[in-house]
């Protein structure tokens, strides 16, 4: 049996089909304003993380406007169980920096410099400097007068002290090098970080970091919402006739109100979208929707719901 090879990827991400709410711009403007981290939490596949992308590509744009010379995408550290407050900053590889020390009379340099490597804050913070980079500069480390956008992904599944640990850090935007005799990073006065914080819930992180947050949850869109995201994201790659996307947004919103295990996502709706366009590019999109309502679904249980409801 031959495959037919048909390709829904998504296009890459375009700042200008995110759709902003003016809840989202004002949280975002409220946070640059004070200097705070903004927490975003919302259900998985609601756009938290890309809207860290639109955030950095909309002030990049504005560069000629405020100055600040901001880059035009995020600096991204994904959070994993594992993670400590220092590896938001920098990771060092002392495994390699032992093995270096005790063959250095190989020619190799043990200097340890060489195996402490700037993640996300700490890129931020050395980018946000001017001037020449010291002689025992970090991996990275370069002095640029750039302002930056941090994301910081799924916060949530740090461990419950990191966020706390990071509180002083991002309010003074410094931090210490311990392997370098504390040296300490401290970001450029005239410029700007925002950091943009993700998480799925607020409820397992500390009071004392909410506080010290701007804190914005992204609701579930409604229809209408639904339907600019759609003509943003769909309509203009794949052809889709304006009432045609308005049923398949109708029939998704019908799914989303059932008694599911897992609703599914806006992110899983585009999915669905896109592949209609490309099984009945030419057909009854409309049919190849309800064919295909199994995309959208993601247990046995849920599956069986959605079979019963709509055959």
């Amino acid at each position: 049996m031959a495959f037919n090879i048909r390709n829904a990827r998504p296009a890459p991400f375009r700042a200008s089909n995110y759709i902003l709410t003016d809840e989202v711009k004002a949280a975002v403007e409220t946070a640059i304003a004070l200097g705070q981290p903004l927490l975003v939490t919302g259900a998985p596949g609601t756009g938290k993380t890309e809207l860290a992308y639109k955030v950095a590509a909309d002030l990049a744009a504005d560069n000629n406007k405020h100055g600040l010379n901001f880059g035009n995408e995020p600096l991204q550290f994904n959070t994993k169980t594992t993670s400590e407050a220092r590896d938001l900053f920098y990771t060092y590889d002392a495994l390699g920096h032992f093995r270096a020390a005790n063959l250095k009379d190989q020619g190799i340099d043990a200097k340890v410099e060489n195996y402490l490597q700037l993640q996300a804050l700490g890129l931020a913070i050395a980018r946000s400097k001017t001037g020449a980079a010291p002689a025992n500069a970090l991996n990275g480390e370069s002095y640029e007068g750039a302002s930056s956008v941090v994301l910081i992904d799924e916060i949530d599944k740090a461990p419950r002290d990191l966020p706390n640990d990071l509180l002083n850090e991002i309010k003074h935007n410094r931090f210490e090098i311990r392997e370098q005799g504390n040296r300490s990073l401290t970001a450029g006065q005239d410029r700007s970080i925002v950091v943009i914080m993700t998480s799925n819930s607020e409820k397992n992180l500390p009071n004392a970091f909410l506080r010290r947050c701007v804190f914005h949850h992204i609701e579930l869109p409604d229809e209408a919402t639904l339907l600019k995201i759609a003509r943003a994201q769909i309509r203009e790659d794949h052809g889709f006739k304006d009432q045609e996307l308005q049923d398949l947004i109708g029939r998704f919103t019908q799914v989303q109100g059932m008694d599911l295990r897992k609703k599914p996502s806006t992110a899983e709706m585009i999915a669905w979208l896109r592949m209609i366009s490309v099984l009945g590019p030419d057909g009854d999109v409309n049919q190849q929707g309800l064919n295909n309502l199994s995309l959208l679904v993601k247990t046995e249980e849920d599956r069986r719901k959605i079979k019963e409801r709509f055959g």
